[in-house]
């Protein structure tokens, strides 16, 4: 046999992203930066009008905390109650399918909770009955 060696043609493998890869990394680039600059924008503008409100702020205090406070008051009243209505509402339905027959979330533990009931009445007249 020959001690000469075949050439082999192989391939490198790649080491480079796609380009689908890069297209990704250079849009998640710009929108990052895109965001970044925004943010520096809002944050510099907050700063700018605090330190332009902050006298005006002092002066009126004595006015503005009590109006703050009723203002949370009131919010929060109008979202209790809103929240009270959401939940009277979600009940009547809830009872409104169960009543029709149409077996909603939780039903079961309903009708248990009911046999268990009459099956502790049934008890308890027996008691009385055996005891009088």
């Amino acid at each position: 046999m020959s001690d000469q060696q075949r050439p082999t043609t192989q391939t490198p493998p790649e080491l480079g992203p796609t380009v689908t890869q890069a297209i990704r990394f250079l849009t998640a680039i710009a929108m990052g930066a895109a965001l970044l600059f925004l943010s520096g924008i809002t944050l510099t503008g907050t700063v700018i009008s605090l330190i332009i409100a902050t006298p005006i702020l002092v002066l009126f205090s004595p006015v503005l905390i009590p109006a703050g406070i009723v203002m949370f008051l009131v919010m929060a009243g109008f979202l209790f109650s809103g929240g009270c209505g959401v939940a009277a509402v979600a009940a009547l339905s809830w009872v409104y399918s169960f009543v029709a027959g149409k077996h909603p979330p939780g039903a079961d533990r309903m009708d248990y909770v009911r046999m268990r009931i009459a099956e502790k009445a049934r008890d308890m007249e027996r008691a009385t009955a055996q005891g009088a």
